[in-house]
């Protein structure tokens, strides 16, 4: 049963995952093998949760993990992590609980948001970048779109030196679950005030709220455009939801080297937050 709307979640527990999520999310996982003959049984996909969350929010080196915290080593923890990112379970899990969500709160799919968030990645790698805002130091960029409630519908990973305009349609193409009918407005910043944005924007039956950028030359206009006026800014919800997956220190930094790992702990992150939605509302 959900929760209360005005109660907030706990302060997270980094050594286990919370049981609501759990629940919901081992049915992507494949289930254990029956044991045939001799030799040590499979560990349980629980114990391997458990240690990839702790490692999600601490942002350790897998080899960090002892054996005692989880009854897991660490080799094997990192082995199912990237297993189950080559099996595409991580994406089947934020759809999962994507999906949860639209039934306890209802997408709110009317006011979208697109935002981005540069990371630094100190071992380079795949989609990677210099970071024009942090000294040139490698870095990536996190690519989201929210809901009006700031739940993640879709991520894509980048590098910093990539300019946000041209990864609107990557989002937009990838939500996790199909869009409706209904009348969907889109909000970004004035980074992806372009003409070809706006055009696609278009095309997909979105109604644009983008923040003007004003271009060389031309003149300062105090008063804001009619459409700005007759809707208030509501890019806020993304900026928000970027700074609860910074929560988590392995989405904070990039330790990866291979970009699909890096997603694959965005992934498990926006699903967790979107599980928050839905559970407290």
């Amino acid at each position: 049963m959900r929760r209360n709307p005005n109660t907030k979640p706990a302060s997270p527990d980094y050594f286990r995952v919370p049981r609501n999520l759990w629940r919901i999310l081992k049915r992507e996982l494949p289930k254990p093998p029956k044991k045939k003959g001799r030799g040590r049984p499979r560990i349980d996909n629980r114990r391997v949760i458990n240690g990839i969350w702790y490692v999600l929010w601490t942002g350790c080196q897998w080899k960090a993990v002892h054996r005692d915290w989880f009854g897991v080593s660490s080799s094997v923890l990192h082995e199912r992590f990237q297993t189950w990112q080559r099996e595409g379970r991580w994406e089947r899990i934020l759809r999962r609980i994507v999906r949860y969500y639209a039934r306890e709160q209802r997408i709110a799919w009317k006011w979208q948001s697109v935002d981005s968030k540069s990371v630094p990645a100190p071992l380079g790698g795949a989609q990677t970048g210099r970071n024009p805002t942090d000294r040139s130091k490698r870095g990536s960029k996190i690519h989201i779109l929210v809901d009006q409630r700031g739940a993640p519908l879709a991520i894509y990973i980048s590098g910093a030196n990539q300019h946000d305009k041209w990864f609107v349609d990557e989002l937009v193409f990838s939500i996790v679950v199909r869009r409706p009918t209904v009348e969907q407005h889109l909000c970004a910043d004035k980074g992806y005030d372009y003409p070809d944005v706006h055009q696609f924007v278009f095309q997909e039956r979105y109604v644009a709220h983008i923040k003007h950028r004003r271009r060389r030359g031309e003149p300062v206009v105090e008063a804001l455009p009619p459409g700005e006026t007759l809707h208030p800014a509501r890019r806020w919800v993304v900026e928000r939801t970027l700074s609860w997956l910074v929560k988590r220190r392995s989405v904070r930094t990039r330790w990866c080297k291979k970009p699909e790992n890096y997603l694959a702990f965005v992934l498990f992150a926006a699903a967790s937050i979107v599980h928050d939605l839905a559970f407290f509302g």
